[in-house]
């Protein structure tokens, strides 16, 4: 079979004011470039829409640059390498590298990881392999330093990393598991998942429904929401309680300043800590994780979810679907 000389590719058409709409994406058939030497070509089977993308999408000084107009857009995928000028990667090896959004990919071989997809789907290595995974790992491990016995709390709660927080957690020996979600089902789910209490946001206040899940506190947050949520939070830690910043959904498509927490003062007699963080700058971290994830999984401790969509074309409305909580687990575009 003759490797493909085009590919189609989603572009940034124009920058979202507020929430993304189809207008704001562009599907275009380009050219690929010919292999140079150390570079691969990768026919993509799966990629992945993430929450992060959208602040990408505003032309704005970030951690990592921001999508540009008439440019296609990129992320995590996983694909089959089907020609090679590299040493290090053969033709029939499938790979996990940063060139989503496309159907073809041509990269240099050191910017892609050899995967074993007998050893586990494709797919996982987005998800709970992947950097959801490492980032519920990060967050939990290295952000919050969790400790045995601690009550932990995570917002955003049935999504890829959140999921993941939760199971984690109770892995690594806390006493009391709380998450939040946007729906009955996805509460139901994250109790079928092993997490000692859930509830839906969107039932009442976020700091009741909390305080009825916490009547004790909680010493770690994971916060992937912002928000009412992160106020919340505040409300419950206890003394030296820690926060884990890792995402702020609800605040990603304002088209006018969000408020920070009102109660923030709180975090001073509290002795709290608030940290940010971004996984890229762990990467480190990721043999330890993939070691102790490759147990968890085998042995049931942890489970993943999925939802899948199909089509490049049908990618630009996965990810606006995931920015409105569509999704349980991770949200993946089959190619």
């Amino acid at each position: 079979m003759a490797a493909p000389t085009q590919t189609r590719q989603i572009a940034l058409a124009s920058r979202p004011q507020g929430w993304p709409t189809d207008e704001n994406f562009r599907l275009e058939t380009v050219d690929l470039p010919e292999l140079g030497d150390g570079e691969i070509l990768v026919h993509n089977t799966v990629m992945s829409v993430d929450p992060y993308m959208r602040g990408r999408m505003n032309d704005v000084k970030s951690y990592i640059p921001p999508f540009q107009i008439d440019a296609p857009l990129d992320g995590g995928a996983v694909g089959e390498v089907i020609a090679s000028k590299s040493s290090e990667i053969a033709v029939g090896q499938r790979v996990v590298h940063g060139l989503g959004w496309r159907e073809y990919a041509v990269l240099p071989a050191e910017r892609a990881s050899v995967i074993d997809a007998e050893a586990a789907p494709e797919s996982s290595y987005l998800s709970v392999l992947g950097m959801p995974g490492l980032t519920a790992y990060v967050g939990l491990t290295r952000i919050a330093e969790m400790k045995e016995g601690d009550v932990v709390f995570v917002s955003g709660a049935a999504g890829a990393v959140g999921s993941l927080v939760g199971q984690i957690a109770k892995a690594l020996g806390a006493s009391r598991v709380i998450g939040s979600a946007g729906s009955q089902e996805k509460v139901d789910r994250l109790l079928e998942l092993g997490f000692d209490a859930a509830f839906n946001y969107k039932d009442g206040p976020v700091r009741d429904s909390l305080k009825a899940a916490a009547p004790d506190g909680i010493d770690v947050y994971f916060d992937n929401v912002g928000g009412d949520h992160l106020e919340a939070a505040i409300s419950r830690l206890n003394t030296f309680g820690r926060v884990a910043m890792c995402g702020a959904i609800a605040q990603y498509n304002a088209t006018e300043a969000t408020p920070a927490p009102r109660n923030l003062a709180l975090a001073i007699g509290k002795c709290l800590t608030l940290r940010g963080f971004v996984v890229g700058q762990y990467a480190d971290v990721s043999p330890e994780y993939r070691e102790r994830a490759a147990g968890w999984l085998a042995d049931g401790t942890i489970r993943f979810d999925e939802t899948v969509r199909d089509g490049l074309e049908n990618a630009p409305q996965a990810f606006i679907d995931l920015l409105a909580g569509a999704n349980t687990g991770k949200m993946l575009v089959r190619l």
